[in-house]
């Protein structure tokens, strides 16, 4: 029988220690393709955000024709706006006149398929969306969608319909990812995943156990064959040996960059990669914070641990959350144009006296088509097991509203979650939305939610770091959409 005990300190680390995607955002008409080879294109030009001054605008091309090799988007602004910042495509301006070409890694677009870019922009009275879009000099004439000036939320395309409910359902799988163990890395546990959907592939990142802690990479195209999937060692990578742990991924647009958030001990890390699916191009460790921990997480740590980071953006600014496993949820902040440097301004972000109610592993996402974002934090419950609460806000900063935050009520925990399967795990643990938009905004649809989490044998037991923890998926049952 498990205690609160053995959960008493997350990891004694050496130094800190359905089934199917996500519903996409953007709704595009279809279009078949030709049977006869020509030239032939539609723009879908949406923006989900305008503030006074300025806006971000999102493109997407989908060729009705033949295959591309090279392209060259050009449209004209009608109201004088002009573009100040761009991601995915190479973008100049000459008076009225924009032209957008590819970069290197989204330069084909195959028949029917599809290619997006976005931007920043300014204007002054007003912001038209262009009437008409040309690609390699052929008129778009697929149509395209007008852009919203009245929308101050940051979706992408026509929001979902649908809210968060008041209370979850859930139905796992049965495991999906278990360990690898090699020669060099007889592994016992894999746990703490981060996931995005990209390409027509789910890529997951996760921590590792054996002696110590490293981190995985595996992608599928489908969660059936996630557990055949082979496991890549981010030890091989310049990411290096030595302890690694609790990853986060996403990609950060204006660098056109992917990032993946880790925990090194006595830091925030993170390194950087142009290509999600090769791992072994991910960068050197660097720190965020270059003075180590913030002043305010030593005065409050006490015997907990500096733990689960966090990296989520809005228009303006980036924030990075942290867990101390002594009832404090912290949040740092640096602007967007200064990411991945210039993190101060830590705060208390969230606090409970009982450690346990407020324990470790936060998520927070943008909830589409809502000025909202849900905070997702695991606690340790009155009988020693791990779930779930949740809140919900109208910025990054809060002010935070319970939404299913008890143990009778929670965002995930074993009495709201059903196991067709069989039950093979009491705790609902350290995990991931799975997100189909994988930029720094976080953004998520309320309808439908998946969650990849690590459970493990509700029979384990002994000391934290060597329980066989291993990774299972909850489908939401309840969606209201």
């Amino acid at each position: 029988m498990l205690s609160i005990r053995r959960f008493s300190s997350r990891r004694a680390k050496v130094a800190v220690a359905a089934l199917a995607p996500v519903a996409a955002l953007s709704v595009l008409t279809a279009v078949s393709a030709p049977a006869s080879a020509a030239p032939g294109c539609s723009v879908a030009y949406t923006s989900p955000s305008q503030w006074q001054g300025g806006f971000t605008a999102n493109v997407v091309i989908t060729n009705v024709g033949d295959a591309v090799d090279g392209w060259t988007l050009t449209w004209s602004f009608a109201a004088g706006q002009r573009v100040t910042q761009a991601w995915n495509a190479d973008v100049t301006q000459s008076g009225a006149q924009v032209t957008a070409k590819n970069v290197s890694y989204n330069r084909s677009i195959p028949t029917g398929g599809k290619v997006e870019f976005g931007f920043n922009g300014s204007w002054t009275g007003s912001n038209p969306a262009p009437e008409a879009f040309s690609l390699n000099g052929t008129p778009c004439t697929g149509g395209v969608i007008p852009t919203s000036t009245t929308t101050t939320t940051t979706t992408t395309g026509t929001p979902p319909v649908g809210s968060l409910p008041s209370s979850f359902r859930w139905s796992s799988s049965g495991i999906l990812i278990s360990p690898k163990p090699d020669a060099t890395h007889p592994n016992v546990a894999v746990k703490d995943p981060s996931v995005v959907y990209h390409n027509g592939k789910y890529h997951v990142f996760a921590s590792t156990y054996t002696n110590g802690y490293n981190l995985m990479y595996t992608s599928f195209t489908d969660w059936s064959q996630a557990s055949s999937a082979p496991h890549y060692y981010l030890d091989r990578t310049a990411i290096g040996s030595g302890y690694k742990a609790a990853p986060q991924v996403f990609y950060f647009a204006p660098q056109r960059l992917w990032y993946l958030v880790y925990q090194t001990g006595d830091n925030a890390s993170y390194s950087t990669n142009t290509d999600i699916a090769n791992p072994a191009t991910w960068s050197a460790p660097r720190g965020f914070y270059a003075n180590g921990m913030p002043q305010i997480i030593r005065d409050n740590i006490g015997n907990g641990y500096w733990v689960d980071f966090w990296t989520v953006c809005d228009s303006a600014k980036c924030y990075l959350f942290s867990s101390d496993d002594n009832g404090h949820l912290y949040r740092s902040e640096t602007s967007l144009s200064q990411f991945p440097n210039g993190f101060t301004n830590t705060v208390i972000a969230m606090q409970d006296a009982d450690k346990n109610r407020l324990f470790e592993a936060s998520n927070v996402y943008k909830i589409a088509g809502k000025q909202q974002y849900l905070l997702v934090h695991e606690a340790i419950g009155t009988d020693g097991r791990r779930y779930f609460r949740s809140w919900t806000a109208p910025q990054i900063t809060g002010p935070w509203t319970a939404l299913a935050d008890t143990e009778a009520n929670p965002f995930a925990r074993a009495n709201n979650v059903t196991f067709p399967s069989g039950q093979w795990t009491r705790d609902i643990s350290h995990g991931e939305v799975v997100r189909t938009n994988v930029d720094q905004t976080m953004e998520i649809s309320p309808c439908k939610l998946s969650y990849l989490y690590q459970g493990l044998d509700p029979n384990a037991g002994g000391e934290y770091n060597r329980l066989p923890w291993r990774l299972g998926l909850l489908t939401q049952t309840n969606s209201t959409c």
